[in-house]
């Protein structure tokens, strides 16, 4: 019986870990082929797991995208809550979240991906899941009391929606990289390279800061 009690805990990390490797798979497998185009069996075999460990923990390839979709955004909003900007000005404030969501996105790549491939599905896995909304629910707290504190000192416009503003620094890195081989090749400029990324970053603080700014 003891020596049974002091293997339960090492079973358990197995299989801790042996989920860990799967999403890990999903993830990458997902952000390269999309849903439609990533394969189950291609996924097992970057865990080393069989197809059935991969059903047993995660249902189904749809229930595994769910889960890869929600832990995508929990990595992203639990980096961002780190920041902690309560301590800044509101216009500082802005400026180090634009910063933040382009940096995440630079050196994380895969979460731009997967969110393309969702949004091929129309957003179905995450309107089911519920997980998704909770998730996100700090992210939208995070910019209305950044927005708050801009309109009672004065250095924030007071008529500024937070859905709108947080939306338009998504948009403004998630375009450019999304259509980062499309863009190149249509302006014929190198859009990638240091210069033109940090170029991309500056325009992007003051679009947000230019709109939000009370001047």
């Amino acid at each position: 019986m003891a020596k049974a009690a002091a293997t339960a805990p090492k079973q358990k990390r197995n299989a801790a870990e042996t989920q860990k490797k799967i999403l890990q798979a999903a993830k990458e497998e997902f952000a390269q082929a999309g849903f439609e185009g990533a394969r189950v069996d291609r996924i097992a075999d970057a865990a080393e797991v069989n197809k059935n460990m991969l059903y047993h923990y995660f249902g189904n390839k749809d229930a595994l995208f769910s889960v890869v979709l929600d832990e995508a955004y929990r990595d992203i909003r639990e980096r961002e809550a780190s920041l902690n900007v309560d301590h800044l000005s509101p216009p500082d404030a802005i400026a180090a979240l634009v910063e933040f969501s382009w940096n995440y996105y630079l050196e994380n790549p895969e979460f731009i991906r997967l969110l393309n491939a969702e949004n091929q599905q129309e957003g179905r896995h995450v309107r089911a899941s519920t997980d998704t909304k909770t998730i996100n629910e700090g992210h939208l707290s995070t910019m209305k009391n950044v927005l708050a504190r801009g309109a009672a000192d004065g250095s924030l416009r007071s008529d500024i929606d937070p859905v709108q503003l947080n939306i338009s620094i998504a948009a403004l890195g998630f375009f450019y990289l999304i259509n980062q081989h499309t863009l190149q090749a249509v302006y014929q400029r190198n859009l990638v390279c240091q210069s033109a990324l940090d170029e991309r970053l500056a325009v992007m603080k003051e679009t947000i800061l230019s709109w939000v700014v009370d001047r």
